[in-house]
């Protein structure tokens, strides 16, 4: 697997360990201690730039490989959905994924999102169409229809994994759900738009068995990660504050509208 070390990798790993299937790890030099020592890792993988490695350094790594669960991209907070980093991240992909065929892996599952889609749709099906939006979604969706076409007409199996609003342990303090909870445990006031918008939220532990169960099955294609429970922001920020008994620190309308946030957005499991 790759982006063992990321927010959802980390769940996933466990996940793995969990149901005792062997995990060699592609991980960023440097960062080998955060997944040395944990149960069901066979082997760890340093690279120096994962999405930049040769063919001949991927060939090496994929002996022996059954199945590749790749979840590593550029996802820097505030930057990944324009970033140029995009463009490097689908190549490296597509190479990798080449190179995962020539070694005879048998099964691939790649991670999307659910902004590959038109979300004007609100309800967000497989069978909705594809409408991304912004450079991170048309990556996303560019190396989804490359490798549905390829990897299955060289005998490589593939599934791709769209994600919607995951939150839980380890996300990135700038989040929406890290935001607000710093916020009421400290007892300062959570500055929030009207929460109207209507959002599909899952708990990355249970993304990261949605994610191990498709690769450890036979669905070929797209899935989606999702919870499909429609829930307003209002609510689901409304829940949280429950947990502190602070309600009263959610300030509503102390954000401003985004005129472009889609007012629905939920998935169809």
């Amino acid at each position: 697997m790759t982006g063992a070390t990321g927010f959802v990798g980390r769940h996933v790993l466990h996940q793995l360990a969990e149901r005792g299937l062997g995990v060699t790890a592609v991980v960023r030099e440097g960062k080998e201690p955060l997944v040395s020592g944990l149960p069901g890792l066979d082997r760890i993988v340093p690279s120096r730039s994962l999405f930049a490695e040769p063919d001949e350094w991927w060939l090496d790594a994929l002996k022996g490989i059954d199945t590749v669960i790749h979840l590593a991209w550029y996802v820097e907070a505030g930057k990944y959905l324009v970033a140029p980093e995009n463009l490097d991240c689908l190549s490296g992909t597509l190479r990798m994924a080449k190179c995962a065929a020539a070694s005879g892996v048998c099964r691939f599952v790649g991670i999307g999102t659910c902004f590959e889609y038109d979300l004007a749709a609100g309800l967000l099906s497989t069978d909705t169409p594809l409408k991304p939006a912004t450079p991170y979604a048309g990556a996303k969706a560019a190396a989804y229809m490359a490798l549905s076409q390829w990897l299955p007409q060289n005998k490589v199996e593939f599934a791709w994994c769209r994600l919607f609003y995951l939150y839980g342990e380890g996300e990135d303090e700038r989040r929406f759900v890290p935001y607000l909870r710093s916020a009421l445990a400290a007892g300062r006031q959570a500055d929030l738009t009207q929460g109207n918008q209507v959002r599909d939220f899952l708990d990355v532990r249970e993304a990261a068995k949605m994610i191990v169960d498709t690769a450890a099955g036979d669905h070929q294609g797209a899935v989606n990660i999702c919870s499909g429970v429609p829930v307003t922001i209002r609510e689901f920020a409304t829940r949280i504050a429950d947990e502190y008994g602070r309600r009263d620190l959610l300030n509503f309308g102390g954000r401003p509208e985004n005129l472009v946030d889609p007012p629905y957005l939920v998935g169809v499991r």
